[in-house]
C-alpha cells in the first residue's frame, strides 16, 4: 500500500510528497524549504540511501522501514520553544506505534528516551532528528525500524517485526500524521509545552534509574530525574546536586553503570 496521510492531517493542511527512493528525506525537506516551502509538508520514501541521525551518524533505512520527514512552519516562534518540537514528535511517534500495534501491544511497550528516541524493551526502535530550515521552518525527521533493525550498532536495536507486530510503513505514517496533528495542537506553538511535557514524562524510559551523560568536557553520573520546563534532562548526582543537560549522549541502567 502506498504512503498516505490521515484525514485529520489532510484537514489540518498537511501535504505529502512520496518517493520510491531518496538519499535522505530530511535533505529533500531542507531543499523544499530552500525553494520557499514552509509546510506542513511530509516527505516519505520507500528506500533511503543516505539517512542520518544525531551528530551526523548514519541511519540505515532499508525498504520496508519508515523514513519520513515533516517540514513544519515555525515563523514567529521563539527558538527555545522550537527546540521542544522534538518532544512533540516523540510523543506523536509513541502514540502512533501504539495505534499500529494496538491488537497485541501491552501498556508501556513503547517508551521515550531523552532526547529523541523511542525504545521497545529497552532497545532502540525509532529515532527523531530535528534540523533547522532557516527562520521559517524546521525539519522533523523520523526513522522507524519496521521490518528490520540494522546490525553492528553500538547500542541494542529492534524492529516491529522482530517484536511480533504486523505493521507496515504506510500504516505507520498515516497514524503518525494523525498523532502529530494531535500533539502539535496540544503544544500550541510552544505555549502548551507543559502539557506535552507531562504526557512525555508518562512514557519516559529510565525515570529514577541510573543514568550517565557524556558531555564534550565531562561525564555526568546520577539518577534520571525527568525533564524541566525547557525540555532539558535533569540528573540528580550522588552528592545531591541537580544538573540540567541540554545535549549529550545518554546511557540508562546497566549501560549507565558501565559507561
Amino acid at each position: 500500500m502506498g504512503f498516505r496521510l490521515s484525514p485529520e492531517a489532510r484537514e489540518a493542511g498537511h501535504r505529502l510528497h512520496a518517493h520510491d527512493t531518496l538519499g535522505s528525506t530530511n535533505t529533500e525537506a531542507l531543499a523544499q524549504a530552500q525553494a520557499g516551502e514552509a509546510g506542513p509538508l511530509w516527505i516519505a520514501a520507500h528506500r533511503q540511501s543516505e539517512g542520518r541521525g544525531r551528530r551526523g551518524a548514519a541511519w540505515v533505512s532499508p525498504e520496508g522501514n519508515l523514513a519520513a520527514s515533516l517540514l513544519w512552519p515555525v515563523a514567529g516562534i521563539a527558538p527555545e520553544q522550537v527546540a521542544t518540537l522534538g518532544f512533540v514528535a516523540g510523543l506523536a511517534m509513541a502514540n502512533a506505534l501504539d495505534d499500529v500495534a494496538a491488537s497485541h501491544a501491552s501498556e508501556g511497550t513503547f517508551r521515550l528516551k531523552w532526547p529523541n528516541d523511542v525504545l521497545a524493551n529497552g532497545e532502540k526502535l525509532a529515532g527523531i532528528l530535528l534540523e533547522a530550515a532557516g527562520k521559517r521552518a524546521v525539519v522533523v525527521g523520523f526513522g522507524v525500524n519496521v521490518l528490520a533493525a540494522p546490525d553492528g550498532l553500538p547500542y541494542a536495536a529492534t524492529s516491529l517485526a522482530s517484536l511480533g507486530f504486523d505493521a507496515d510503513a504506510a500504516d505507520l505514517l498515516a497514524a503518525l500524521s494523525r498523532r502529530f496533528v494531535e500533539a502539535a495542537r496540544i503544544w500550541n506553538k510552544g505555549h502548551g509545552f507543559s502539557s506535552v511535557r507531562q504526557r512525555w514524562l508518562q512514557r519516559a524510559a529510565g525515570i529514577g534509574a541510573p543514568v550517565t551523560v557524556r558531555l564534550p568536557d565531562r561525564t555526568l553520573h546520577g539518577l534520571h530525574d525527568g525533564i524541566d520546563e525547557g525540555g532539558r534532562l535533569i540528573v540528580l548526582a550522588p552528592d545531591g546536586q541537580t544538573h540540567t543537560v541540554t545535549a549529550g549522549e545518554v546511557h540508562f541502567g546497566s549501560a549507565a553503570t558501565a559507561a
